[in-house]
């Protein structure tokens, strides 16, 4: 969106048939500021315009107004009104004009990064690279996918490039959807890292929000940035019609691989987001599936021309559009250097199974199955080694499968033929049932391995996580494991959490954020796959024990990743139980789990990942290969070896899958500095921008932190007592009880924070990023938040936001500041922005314009060069009489028009180039695979409507004046 307080250019009468309200303009409606998105002639009610809010009361609602029903007034910023500043030091006008900087957003054609150092994360320039291509230009609208693998940082990277949509103006409306387990660290994440604040609507929130607001009420609407599960919003029955009311600025997909499977509730979820919203990311490890076009529909997510032929194309047709990045790829384990420690071995615990358990290999060995030349009990031929999986798991879990698998039989209408596998599972009925924990191998081998290698104890503070694939071993293992380690009464209830998919959203969150408190009594996480993708484990525990093995490469990887991740400041430990038998031809978990063990951390190695090594490239797909190669008489290694031939005899897709799996190659060179830096309008950080990111952001204060601090003084003169503002001059630590107005912000802030800190009551906030990240160790360390108690101010922070909206609304409508400076002639600073058709800021100037008429396009290198700054005085006069200069506006204006109008082209130059080509690429498209003639139009539409249009809008942002009794004025510099 343009700036929030940026006014239009002169309008004359325009002829009929021409718009009188272009988008980007601002109109007077009912006492109120509003920007123009879009406007159209009607039949019966005059033009329909469309607008956003602009002014403090209706600021970012959006609304429709009538010409015939309303009476809707152009702003002219010829009336601007010129106001004496009679503050010290001129500090109310450099406070207004640093506002006015920072309200108003970047322009598209700046393509490098903004705010990339300000926020609380190491700076690697890998994590930025996502934000870099989103904003790149070379796709139409920032989409892209994150397809790091596991561990990288894709929320930090997803974070950044958010923040730096939100610095756009493209960012006030944010729809994140994730997993419902890991909701709340997501948002946790982007909050304490970014200043940016989401509103959870899981199943629970949703029906809050719902009584809270009026009825029938879209409660998206209700919340500009909100955060959901996908578990919750894949009900498109119950959400479908609120969906399709509201448009987004930004949408982001966590796990987006779940979104390939067309016709599913996930698919048709990311059907009705995609086309309506304007930033799309989607992220996964594990983004494809092996098949081309499946995967060229998750790309069409993103841009529906991409791909010409969804079964033939290769990584560089859309390499605009991804992003994949390896631990083992160069620039990441560069960069990583002593704070990602490498991962230790998969350490194969080998548990020699005790007798009850021999007697049940024996019985699964003979009669589910036996060798070439025998057969199996069982009609089904996956099923025997479903039994086994289970085995191999735990007893608890086989007792499960087959009284499951005994109600299903005992249903049949012809018993008959069935009676020989109920007798056999009656037998395995038998065998299981007898068994305890004393006959488990695997069990005794975990207790061992817990105490004397992880150290787990009533003493300890070490923590492990133990995966299995079934509840029932889970469930088993909450009920004995704490006792064998020494856990008494309440500390053993206490030691254990059991995590799985049968629990809600809630539960989940509430287990993973246990565990990842330091000070919580929590020693043991028990958790099934559920936590296998997207859930941080790293923060206190760095052991990881594989109760049972997934038949999986991927799986296993993505295990591993649960505790292999940035951040993780110890070498992690996996461990394995392997079951072995001496019974002839039993598959104990030396025949396939200690393989794949091994093939895995060979590729992790090798490749960085383990997805291409069988050519599938889904879980599910490799355990039900793996299971039916072994039918057939293969070995797991043989099986491996197979599935990648015969992905590698695909020719097409092994290219694509090589290039797209292989490590990126190097950065590519920044977007035109230059043109980006003259199409903002902004000077070097000679001249007093500060560059942050390579990006150019005019400033007139050295920093956000001084800014803050004089604006408290303005604003808030009394604030020792009417904010009760406490200021640690050592620390940097500011706490003040927050008045009304600022409290109504927090509404949008995470609740179980506002809630837990208190923050209605007081905040603390600061500067000092040293403070912010040790006040977010010690929240993981306590036992009652996982919430800092003090934040990290940044631009986009409610505190600053709120606070530099406080010294604009103290400007009353069409007014400027005039200011005594050391220049020979009065000079108006003017901002020029040029919009696009969707009323975004392309090109943004700051000018300062003689009464000569002369143009300097360096407004903050003006302001410095004529002396205004924090030390300067106000001798409470000037040289003109303020009806002359208000006389002279009109003049400045057609000036600062004028030089906008000369320097268009070139500045638009940078926006025009990508636009043509991707236009001209839908135009070679005669008969496209994946895009219909309607699609074609809309694209090209679309991209019609992103280069500049209409007039400059133009606003007189203040007058400098000479000081009539200084001695020497300075030179003219225009």
């Amino acid at each position: 969106m343009t700036a929030q307080q940026s006014s239009t250019a002169p309008v004359d009468p325009r002829p009929d048939g021409e718009d009188q309200f272009p988008a980007g303009a601002q109109v007077f409606v009912r006492d109120e500021v509003w920007l123009v998105r879009n406007s159209a002639r009607t039949e019966h009610d005059g033009a329909k315009v469309d607008v956003v809010g602009v002014s403090d009361f209706v600021r970012d609602q959006e609304a429709v107004f009538f010409t015939g029903l309303d009476t809707i007034e152009l702003i002219d910023p010829r009336r601007t009104k010129l106001v004496r500043d009679e503050s010290s030091n001129f500090r109310r006008s450099r406070l207004f004009l640093e506002a006015v900087l920072r309200k108003t957003a970047l322009p598209q054609s700046e393509r490098r990064l903004a705010l990339a150092d300000s926020f609380l994360l190491d700076s690697l320039p890998y994590q930025r690279r996502p934000a870099e291509l989103a904003l790149s230009g070379r796709n139409l609208r920032p989409r892209l996918l994150i397809a790091d693998v596991v561990g990288l940082g894709k929320t930090l990277e997803i974070g950044l490039t958010l923040a730096e949509l939100i610095r756009r103006g493209r960012g006030e409306r944010i729809l994140v959807v994730t997993p419902q387990h890991v909701l709340e660290q997501f948002q946790h994440e982007l909050w304490t890292r970014f200043a940016i604040p989401l509103v959870r609507l899981d199943s629970v929130g949703i029906e809050r929000i719902q009584r809270e607001i009026p009825a029938g009420r879209n409660p998206f609407t209700y919340f500009k940035r909100v955060i959901v599960s996908i578990d919750t919003l894949k009900n498109t029955d119950q959400y479908k019609h609120h969906l399709e009311r509201i448009n987004w600025d930004a949408v982001v997909i966590d796990e987006s691989h779940n979104l390939i499977n067309r016709g599913s509730l996930r698919n048709q979820l990311a059907q009705i987001l995609a086309p309506r919203t304007d930033a799309l990311i989607l992220a996964s490890a594990t983004p494809h599936n092996g098949d081309a076009k499946s995967f060229a529909e998750l790309i069409s997510l993103l841009d529906p021309a991409a791909i010409r032929d969804p079964e033939h194309y290769r990584a560089q047709d859309i390499e605009h559009l991804f992003i994949r990045r390896t631990k083992v790829s160069p620039e990441v384990r560069e960069q990583m250097k002593g704070q990602w420690a490498d991962r230790g071995p998969s350490e194969s615990l080998r548990c020699p199974a005790r007798h009850a358990e021999e007697r049940i290999f024996e019985e699964l060995a003979e009669v589910w199955l036996p060798g070439e030349n025998g057969t199996s009990v069982s009609g089904v031929p996956l099923f025997p080694y479903t039994l086994l999986k289970s085995f191999l798991s735990s007893h608890a879990a086989l007792k499960s499968t087959v009284a499951a698998r005994v109600k299903t039989l005992e249903k049949k209408d012809d018993p008959t033929a069935t009676r020989a596998e109920l007798a056999a599972l009656r037998t395995l009925q038998e065998l299981a049932a007898r068994m305890t924990e004393a006959d488990s191998a695997k069990f005794a081998k975990l207790v061992e391995h817990l105490r004397e290698t992880v150290k787990v104890g009533p003493k300890s503070d070490a923590r492990v996580v133990v995966f299995s694939e079934r509840v029932q071993t889970l469930e088993w293992l909450r009920t004995v494991l704490p006792a064998a380690l020494g856990f008494r009464g309440r500390a053993a209830e206490e030691s254990t959490r059991v995590m799985h998919g049968g629990l809600s959203d809630e539960q989940q969150m509430q287990c993973v954020e246990d565990f990842g408190l330091a000070d919580a009594p929590v020693r043991i996480l028990l958790t099934g796959d559920v936590a296998s993708e997207g859930v941080n484990l790293h923060r206190q525990c760095h052991h990881l024990v594989h109760y049972d093995v997934p038949w999986s490469l991927i799986r296993i990887e993505q295990r591993n990743g649960r505790i292999d991740r940035y951040g993780q400041a110890h070498e992690p430990q996996f461990g394995a139980l392997i079951l072995t038998s001496e019974v002839e031809g039993a598959k104990d978990d030396t025949v396939v789990a200690e393989r794949l063990l091994d093939r895995e951390a060979e590729a992790h190695d090798k490749l960085g990942s383990a997805e291409a090594v069988t050519g599938l490239y889904r879980a599910e797909a490799e355990e039900k290969s793996l299971i039916q190669d072994l039918l057939r008489g293969r070995t797991v290694d043989e099986s491996l070896d197979a599935r990648r031939a015969e992905a590698e005899a695909d020719s097409v897709m092994d290219d694509f899958l090589a290039d797209f799996f292989g490590s990126v190659g190097d950065p590519e060179p920044p977007a035109e500095d230059g043109a980006a830096a003259a199409a903002h309008g902004g000077a070097g950080a000679d001249s007093g921008s500060t560059e942050s990111g390579n990006a150019v952001v005019p400033r007139l204060f050295t920093s956000t932190a001084e800014f803050l601090d004089e604006a408290l003084r303005e604003v808030f003169p009394d604030a020792t007592t009417s904010l009760d503002l406490h200021r640690d001059t050592e620390s940097g630590l500011l706490s003040f009880r927050p008045p009304t107005d600022l409290v109504h912000r927090l509404k949008a802030l995470p609740l179980d924070y506002v809630r837990e800190q208190r923050l209605r009551e007081r905040l603390l906030v600061t500067f000092n990023r040293r403070l912010a990240e040790h006040s977010l160790k010690r929240a993981r360390e306590s036992s009652t938040s996982s919430w800092p108690e003090i934040s990290l101010l940044t631009d986009l922070h409610p505190v600053v936001e709120w606070l530099t909206d406080k010294v604009l609304v103290r400007l009353g409508r069409q007014e400027a500041l005039i200011i005594t400076a050391d220049v020979p002639e009065p000079t108006y600073l003017v901002q020029g922005v040029y919009s696009n058709a969707l009323g975004r800021p392309t090109v943004v100037k700051w000018m300062g314009v003689t009464r000569g008429g002369t143009v300097e396009d360096d407004m903050v290198g003006l302001l410095r060069r004529s002396g205004v700054g924090p030390t300067m005085a106000n001798p409470m006069r000037h040289s003109e009489q303020t009806t002359a200069l208000e006389a002279g506006i009109a003049d400045a204006l057609a000036a600062a028009e004028q030089f906008l109008d000369r320097h268009r082209d070139a500045w638009d130059e940078p926006l025009r180039k990508p636009i043509d080509d991707y236009k001209a690429r839908l135009g070679d498209w005669e008969q496209p695979t994946l895009v219909g003639e309607r699609t074609k139009k809309s694209l090209a539409s679309l991209a019609d409507s992103l280069l500049t249009t209409g007039r400059p809008l133009l606003r007189v942002l203040a007058v400098l004046v000479p000081d009539p009794e200084a001695s020497s004025p300075a030179p003219s510099t225009a």
